[in-house]
C-alpha cells in the first residue's frame, strides 16, 4: 500500500498492525481466518448460492433450454423433409429406370420386326433402318443412364451433407466435445461404408 508522508505522520504509532508481508498481526482483525471460511458469513453466503442456483435455474428453464428444443425440432423436421424429398427422387429414378426398360423392350421389339418384315423385301433396307434405331436407343440409354446417375447422386450428396451437418451437434449434445466438419464428415462417411 502507497502512503504519503503527510498521511504517515496523522497515524499514530499503534495503529500500525502491519508487517512488512501485509498481514495482521496476531489478534488482529478477523484473527487471520479467511473470510469465506469464516462461520459468520455462511448464511449469507448460502443465502447468495440459493439464490445464484435460483436465477440460473430460471433461465436455463425459460430461456436456454426451449431454444436449444426448438433447434433440435426444426433440425429434425429439415431431416425428415429432407429424407422425404430423397425417398421421392429415389421413386422418380426408379419409375424411369421401368420406362426406360419398357422403352428399350419396346422399341427391340419394334426392331426385330422391322427388321423380320424388312429382311423379306431388302436386306440392305433393314440393315440401314437397325443401325438407325440401335443408335437412336443407345442414345435414349445413355440419357437416362445419366439422368439416373444425376438424380441419384443429388439424392445421396444431399443425404450426405445433411447426416455430416447433424452429428455435430449431436455428438456435442451427448459428450459436451464439439467435434470439426471434417470429423463429421468423416464418421458419416464411416458409417456409410459399414
Amino acid at each position: 500500500m502507497f502512503v504519503t508522508p503527510a498521511y504517515a505522520e496523522d497515524v499514530p504509532a499503534a495503529a500500525e498492525t502491519h508487517t512488512e508481508t501485509g498481514v495482521a498481526h496476531e489478534g488482529g482483525h478477523g484473527g487471520g481466518v479467511f473470510p469465506p471460511f469464516d462461520h459468520t458469513h455462511f448464511a449469507s453466503q448460502v443465502l447468495w448460492l440459493v439464490i445464484t442456483f435460483g436465477l440460473f435455474y430460471m433461465l436455463m428453464q425459460k430461456v436456454l433450454v426451449p431454444r436449444i428444443g426448438a433447434i433440435l425440432d426444426q433440425r429434425h423436421d429439415r431431416i425428415a423433409r429432407d429424407l422425404q424429398e430423397a425417398t421421392r427422387m429415389k421413386a422418380e429414378a426408379d419409375a424411369a429406370v421401368e420406362t426406360y426398360e419398357k422403352e428399350l423392350s419396346a422399341a427391340r421389339a419394334k426392331g426385330a420386326q422391322i427388321a423380320n418384315a424388312a429382311r423379306d423385301a431388302a436386306k440392305a433396307k433393314a440393315d440401314a433402318d437397325r443401325a438407325a434405331i440401335e443408335a437412336e436407343l443407345a442414345s435414349k440409354i445413355a440419357s437416362a443412364e445419366a439422368r439416373i446417375a444425376e438424380i441419384k447422386a443429388r439424392a445421396f450428396a444431399e443425404v450426405d451433407g445433411i447426416a455430416a451437418e447433424t452429428v455435430g451437434p449431436i455428438v456435442e449434445q451427448l459428450t459436451g466435445k464439439r467435434i470439426s466438419d471434417d470429423d463429421a464428415k468423416a464418421a458419416v462417411a464411416a458409417g456409410k461404408g459399414a
